[in-house]
């Protein structure tokens, strides 16, 4: 083998350098598996032994602890490539295959370089030339094989994982709030400023059910939330920070603080970049789920709740209606309406009439030819008046009951924050008294030392400063809340809202206001009768259904003689020509507005006129596929005849649009240059002759 292995090795190699190629899968394996890396180094003997100077053997080592899965941040293995694509390689060693690439694409790669360049590959057992077909396919092999090998050393790994996952038995990081006590068991944070601060979330949410609120809650009531430090010289460490929008997210899509064991909610895929992603995964792809594995903060009960609360949010803030401002002029339920037939918001729209404004609820979602859609004007007075009714019926002393207990929530949520609060002024001072003791301890002639210490003091003091007058100030706050929201004003509110709400003072903004907090939507279904779907604040939801308010007809309020003009116009008149010759005649519409072709067809809509078409079909005249069968002919042919004056027409609306008078007993001849003629049979007794001549 050896002397094989010399007889591959020619000049053109050995007038070129010899790279001996280092690598240790993880940092681990550098540390405690030494005689690997060894027996790596060891592979320079060889290249000397097979012919090449000791100054000419370039070690890379770059890559001392990278996986060899992916070329991609191997800076050794990517000089190394380079060195063989430029013809610098004459030999390249590695202790094996697997050293250099555990990617069958990469390892492929290189042997396509090394065959282009004719440069050499050895390894522990020998040399080979990847020019040779043998050699090529035994390489082939050998990469094959590690990349088989990583798969099955992957496979065996993470099998291993799920079997243990599947007992609840893998410990997996835990969300802050948890840990694993001596015995590996999940439990609660034995911190009770932690504890404390995670339930304050949970509670919060359940009174207020909004995760964005939560996040505002606790920013305006200065109170922090732990997070811990995960790397860097501060890592396993525990700090206080502002509570934002997506943490409240994190926790509350958290099945670990209902007390459930979980394990793959999330998938990772690589991008062509090479970069990774993670990709959350439904509940139903998850591989392993145990309830009640734990303590937890919550039930999986309210786990489930939270999240259907959260998914409705979602749809609420991207595909629901959007409450606006609460305005003077608008109706009572502006941009809290939804039609009942295609599911979107309604808008507001006005209509002026004899100096009077209207307002109706208008759905935007069909397409103004879709003869079905009903729901697309519905008088919003009618509405606002039975949705009024229905508040004043539904506040009864069952939802004053409900405001008590409002009140205690707040009360609590309240309490809550000044003891978190006050634990963490607790912290401050005793973090500060610490400091005190340092500096009094400390060396007098040990300046430096002193003066270092005396700052942190310092610090440590300004920062329990500033922390103790926002908890006063916080303090007053809460106390004049607390006296605003107390008992007797709220059950002086509920038993006084029918006569506030009656009351001609009290604004359509203050109105508004009142319903946002008791109404979610109202979804409306216009027909004979108008149906009201009504969902409150709770979850609780009522149906009403109101007569349909019959508007004013328009006609009404149009002069009768200009009426009585349009009727004798359209027996004469299409609705276009008729506008024109009203406003010749100095005619208007109810509001001194000029004619046009809508305006007249609205007014004879109105004022139940026929029109120019219905009148000329009373007096029995045909259209021009009717005619065409009559006569045998071609409509094309009915329309030409009728242009060259054979066949009498009247027009109803543009040129295009006309019949034609009956044929009375016409009959029609072509004669010479395909023009048509009209001739009326002579009356004249039937004899044997004409008839035969008839049949014939």
């Amino acid at each position: 083998m050896f002397t094989e292995s010399h007889r591959k090795v020619r000049a053109e190699h050995l007038r070129r350098d010899a790279f001996l190629y280092v690598r240790q899968s993880t940092l681990r394996q550098v540390f405690e598996n030494t005689e690997s890396t060894k027996r790596q180094y060891a592979l320079r003997d060889r290249a000397v032994a097979l012919g090449w100077p000791i100054e000419r053997v370039h070690t890379i080592d770059e890559d001392l602890g990278l996986s060899g899965a992916r070329a991609q941040n191997r800076d050794g293995f990517q000089q190394l490539v380079s060195a063989v694509a430029l013809g610098r390689a004459g030999i390249v060693l590695g202790l094996e295959v697997s050293r250099l690439a555990r990617n069958n694409a990469d390892w492929q790669r290189l042997l396509e370089l090394c065959a282009l360049s004719g440069c050499l590959i050895a390894d522990e057992e020998g040399v080979y030339d990847p020019v040779h077909f043998n050699d090529r396919l035994l390489l082939g092999l050998k990469g094959s094989m590690s990349e088989a090998e990583l798969h099955v050393l992957k496979a065996r790994l993470i099998g291993g994982q799920r079997n243990k996952a599947r007992r609840g038995a893998l410990e997996v990081p835990l969300p802050i709030g948890l840990l694993y006590d001596a015995a590996g068991a999940v439990i609660l944070d034995p911190d009770p400023h932690i504890q404390a601060s995670v339930r304050s979330v949970f509670d919060t949410f359940r009174a207020i059910r909004s995760a964005s609120a939560v996040a505002a809650r606790f920013q305006r009531d200065g109170r922090g939330f732990p997070r811990r430090i995960h790397r860097g010289a501060g890592k396993g460490r525990i700090v206080f920070g502002s509570l934002e929008e997506s943490r409240v997210q994190q926790l509350l899509h958290n099945p670990r603080y209902a007390g459930a064991y979980v394990y793959g909610r999330q998938r990772i895929i690589r991008k062509p970049d090479g970069k990774e992603a993670a990709i959350t995964l439904p509940r139903s792809d998850w591989q392993v789920l145990i309830r009640n594995a734990h303590p937890g903060y919550i039930s999986w009960e309210e786990f489930e709740s939270n999240e259907q609360i959260l998914r409705r949010n979602f749809e609420t803030s991207y595909f629901g209606p959007r409450p606006s401002r609460p305005q003077e002029s608008k109706p009572l339920l502006q941009g809290r309406v939804l039609c009942g037939i295609c599911g979107t918001p309604m808008q507001v729209r006005e209509d002026w009439r004899n100096s009077q404004r209207t307002h109706y609820y208008a759905c935007q979602g069909r397409s103004s030819t879709d003869s079905a859609a009903r729901c697309r004007w519905i008088r919003a007075e009618a509405v606002d008046a039975a949705v009024g009714t229905l508040i004043l019926q539904t506040v009864t002393p069952a939802v004053l009951g409900k405001a008590i207990s409002t009140h205690n929530e707040l009360t609590r949520t309240l309490a809550h924050a000044e003891a978190a609060r006050l634990r963490e002024l607790a912290q401050l001072r005793r973090a500060a008294e610490l400091k005190r003791r340092r500096f009094f301890n400390c060396d007098p002639d040990h300046r430096l030392v002193a003066d270092t210490l005396e700052a942190d003091w310092n610090d440590a003091l300004r920062q329990l400063d500033v922390l103790q007058q926002a908890h006063e100030h916080r303090r007053r706050a809460d106390q004049t809340r607390l006296e605003e929201d107390s008992r007797r004003q709220l059950i002086a509110l509920a038993e006084d809202l029918p006569r506030t709400w009656n009351d001609p003072a009290t604004s359509a903004a203050e109105r508004k206001r009142m319903l946002s907090l008791l109404i979610a939507d109202v979804t409306l279904i216009g027909g004979e009768r108008i149906t009201l779907h009504v969902r409150f604040r709770g979850g609780q939801s009522s149906s009403l259904s109101i007569p349909q308010p019959t508007p004013p007809p328009r006609a009404s309020k149009v002069p009768a003689e200009v009426i009585r003009a349009l009727d004798e116009l359209l027996e004469s008149a299409s609705d276009r020509e008729a506008a024109r010759r009203m406003n010749a005649l100095g005619l208007r519409n109810w509001q001194g507005q000029p004619f046009t072709t809508k305006r007249v067809t609205d007014l004879r809509q109105s004022a139940g006129l026929k029109s120019r078409f219905e009148r000329l079909r009373e007096k029995g005249f045909l259209t021009a596929r009717e005619i065409a069968r009559q006569l045998g002919i071609c409509t094309t042919n009915a329309y030409k005849l009728g242009r060259e004056g054979v066949l009498p027409q009247q027009h109803y609306g543009h040129e295009q649009r006309c019949l034609f008078a009956p044929l009375d007993g016409a009959v029609f001849v072509r004669g010479r240059g395909g023009r048509y003629r009209s001739t009326r049979p002579r009356l004249m007794p039937a004899t044997d002759s004409s008839r035969a001549r008839h049949r014939r």
